[in-house]
């Protein structure tokens, strides 16, 4: 028997820290509640307490140690949990799943930037979404100079991730940039040095095709 289509839409955005993305989500979720959408927002690692909980270890400054393919392991944990207890039950009951990132994120951050093999980073992909693709996806591309200056001013203190520093980023850029052309069909990429308004107008406009078949 052939598997049943999902009834919803899975929509992920990608990006370097700080490039704006989770802006964008809440952006997009609020313009889909307000014209009647089912809509639900997750980031990866998290939305399940399993995933929070390996979130928690993958984050802590304290395990600066932990090997990339620890690390690699630890993320397709957290996203195959949370894939099997919200996402896939949300798609089937016709939800927008919007993710705050998604196996992609592994790719350009213990692939392209940690320089795992990327044969073997995709394998582990696989396994870590249980098979589950996006419908489409958004790369907010920004310099990662910019983003670290954007960061500085927030003034949060960076997470385990995030304090790898800027030539780590420039290389999860790069990385992004090559799935970009490696997926044209899912992906979306978008200058994110672009006003939030017009990022979203380009974002809504993209999905403006789902939506009508969906209704």
């Amino acid at each position: 028997m052939a598997e049943e289509k999902n009834k919803g839409l899975f929509i992920t955005f990608e990006g370097i820290d700080a490039c704006g993305k989770s802006t964008q989500v809440r952006m997009l979720e609020e313009f889909l509640r307000k014209n009647e959408q089912k809509v639900i927002c997750l980031r990866d690692p998290g939305a399940t307490p399993i995933s929070e909980a390996i979130r928690s270890i993958l984050l802590d400054n304290k395990n600066a140690v932990m090997s990339p393919w620890s690390e690699l392991l630890l993320y397709e944990a957290a996203r195959a949990q949370m894939v099997e207890e919200s996402i896939r039950p949300s798609l089937a009951s016709g939800c927008i799943v919007i993710c705050d990132r998604f196996y992609d994120s592994t790719t350009a951050y213990q692939g392209y930037a940690r320089g795992l093999n990327l044969d073997i980073v995709e394998q582990a992909n696989q396994i870590g979404s249980v098979g589950l693709t996006p419908d489409i996806t958004f790369i907010l591309d920004l310099d990662a100079r910019v983003a670290a200056e954007r960061k500085r001013k927030i003034g949060v203190p960076a997470d385990r991730m995030e304090a790898e520093g800027y030539f780590f980023q420039e290389k999860v850029r790069r990385g992004y940039l090559n799935i970009a052309k490696q997926h044209p069909q899912r992906v979306k990429l978008l200058d994110g040095s672009q006003s939030v308004d017009e990022i979203q107008r380009h974002i809504r406009s993209s999905i403006s095709p789902w939506m009508e078949l969906m209704l």
